[in-house]
């Protein structure tokens, strides 16, 4: 069946399925919000369950790492069971593991059970992405991706806001009590709402292709996310990065010879879906680089706390939400190039901007940088992504999708691991360069030091300065150093999201439409021949 048809026959009104859209777009939230919802309950749970950090940690971990596991089985599942079926299925999994994760009597109890919903929050995002390019008109998908892209940007930001009003006032439990309402409601809406896609009954998993790809994703999520406390030199991150990277190679060339490959790589030979890619996932570490800088720097820098965080960072996020259905709009006109490169510079600019930051801007002050970064990421996120899933065929949407999320889930678990080593490297830089300044032996360091002691003998006299100098300078020299440190981050971010421009600039319109009739008549022929891409099997809707 066509793409065209599929269309046809799941929207025989020629209505746009906004309920439809509305289901998807709940869903999702979900899914990305318990990604970030979590991060502040942490603490909590270590005190209640007496575990170390190291332990805890495990909350998290395990949900990154299962998550981006199952990502790559998503598009076979979808397409052989129904898009559907196993979209509600993965809610229904994950809607239960929240009831689980909020019962849980133990550190491992909790992490055995995050480690199952991370395989229904997973599977949600890239067949809700794919699920939409089946139900909506390819001439309106920009807008529709839009509305549905919001919850990307607003989820991560809305997640510590809402965890650290739950844990500080009521219950730790609450984080994942409360998605059993939404997830309840989000499910009866399906079924009424959602139709059932073509089952592609003759379709066979490629096994091999899965286990390869799911333990290269494995690896090199796990040496990312544990290589700054290992050390990025160690045996055991180096060891887990070689295998992860060789799995990637062997899948690359399995899936080259497999009939009905898992993630088809042949995808990768559309340059416009190729270049979507690359300058998406460069975005992408720009978007997560942010949200994990900007905590840091108001919680350990400010010293303000998780619930004053997500309530700094909301205008930015609402700002960014309320720009994708606008840049949906005019994608669908102007095509990805000159929204995604303005977007783009406008990030690059800001973040750039935001290098300067003092320990002691105001709120406000940072609230305006952020919100007009912010517009930026909101004019650049959905036509990056959009313009190379529109040159995929409509059969090949789902492993489209899923190979952009699994891209895109280890693109920011990149970034914020060099995110991470920079603010650990350079704050121990700008430590030792700030304690060479004050020190004694510099020749304004007496003058510096004298300055210091004289604004702390104004403060608590003379007889208790001596002592309390030495400790209250180094205080003050590793808050800057630790300042600095941002401020160097943010520069990585900002050239990061500068280079993906020449990515974008062939990302017109005219230049879409023609990679997308190229790709439908190359997908037409490859499923003519022997080696199809995608056989086509009676579908049990055909019968």
């Amino acid at each position: 069946m066509s793409h065209q048809s599929a269309e046809k026959g799941h929207n025989p009104t020629g209505r746009l399925p906004w309920g439809a859209l509305f289901v998807l777009i709940l869903g999702t939230f979900m899914g990305v919000l318990d990604g970030s919802i979590v991060n502040v309950a942490l603490p909590r749970m270590m005190n209640i369950f007496n575990v170390s950090t190291d332990h805890i940690q495990w909350v998290l971990t395990i949900y990154l790492l299962v998550g981006g596991m199952v990502i790559p089985a998503s598009g076979y599942l979808a397409d052989r069971f129904g898009y559907k079926t196993i979209y509600l299925g993965s809610l229904v999994l994950f809607t239960i593991t929240s009831m689980l994760c909020g019962m849980s009597w133990s550190a491992d109890s909790i992490i055995v059970a995050r480690g199952f919903q991370a395989i229904g929050g997973g599977m949600v995002i890239p067949i809700s992405m794919a699920y939409i390019y089946r139900i909506w008109p390819k001439e309106k998908i920009g807008m529709a991706l839009g509305v549905w892209g919001l919850t990307m940007m607003v989820a991560p930001t809305i997640g510590p806001t809402l965890g650290g009003y739950l844990v500080d006032n009521f219950s730790w439990r609450l984080i994942f009590y409360i998605n059993l309402p939404v997830g309840l409601f989000t499910v009866l809406l399906g079924l009424a709402f959602l139709k059932e896609t073509p089952r592609l009954s003759a379709l066979k998993l490629d096994y091999i292709g899965l286990v390869l790809i799911s333990g290269a994703c494995f690896a090199i999520l796990f040496a990312l996310s544990k290589g700054q406390s290992w050390g990025w030199s160690a045996q055991s991150t180096v060891t887990f990065l070689v295998v992860g990277f060789f799995g990637f190679v062997l899948f690359f060339f399995w899936e080259l010879h497999v009939p009905q490959p898992v993630m088809d790589v042949r995808l990768l030979r559309n340059t416009t879906y190729l270049l979507s890619l690359a300058a998406s996932s460069m975005a992408a570490i720009a978007l997560f680089t942010g949200i994990f800088i900007v905590p840091m720097f108001t919680q350990s820098v400010q010293g303000h706390s998780p619930l004053q965080t997500g309530l700094i960072l909301m205008p930015a996020a609402l700002v960014a939400g309320a720009l994708m259905p606008l840049a949906g709009k005019l994608f669908d006109k102007l095509g990805a190039a000159i929204l995604a490169s303005c977007g783009l510079a406008l990030v690059g600019v800001m973040t750039y901007v935001l290098h300067n930051i003092t320990a002691d801007i105001p709120v406000r002050d940072l609230q305006v940088l952020l919100s007009l970064r912010s517009v930026g990421l909101g004019f650049s996120m959905m036509p990056l992504m959009t313009a190379g899933m529109n040159t995929v065929p409509g059969p090949m949407v789902a492993q489209a999708s899923a190979m952009m999320n699994v891209v895109r889930q280890v693109a920011a678990s990149f970034g914020i691991a060099l995110v991470t080593y920079v603010l650990v490297d350079r704050t121990a830089f700008h430590t030792e360069r700030l304690s060479e300044a004050v020190g004694l032996l510099e020749p304004l360091g007496s003058y510096h030091y004298n300055q210091v002691v004289a604004g702390v003998s104004a403060v608590i006299g003379p007889a208790a300065a001596d002592g309390a100098t030495p400790g209250l300078l180094a205080g003050m020299v590793h808050k800057q150093a630790a300042v600095l440190a941002v401020g160097d981050a943010f520069i990585i971010a900002a050239v990061l999201a500068l280079a993906a421009i020449p990515l974008v600039l062939g990302l017109t319109r005219g230049r879409i439409e023609a990679a997308r009739k190229r790709e439908e008549e190359r997908f037409m022929a490859d499923r003519r021949g022997v080696g199809s891409i995608n056989p086509v099997g009676a579908t049990e809707q055909d019968r």
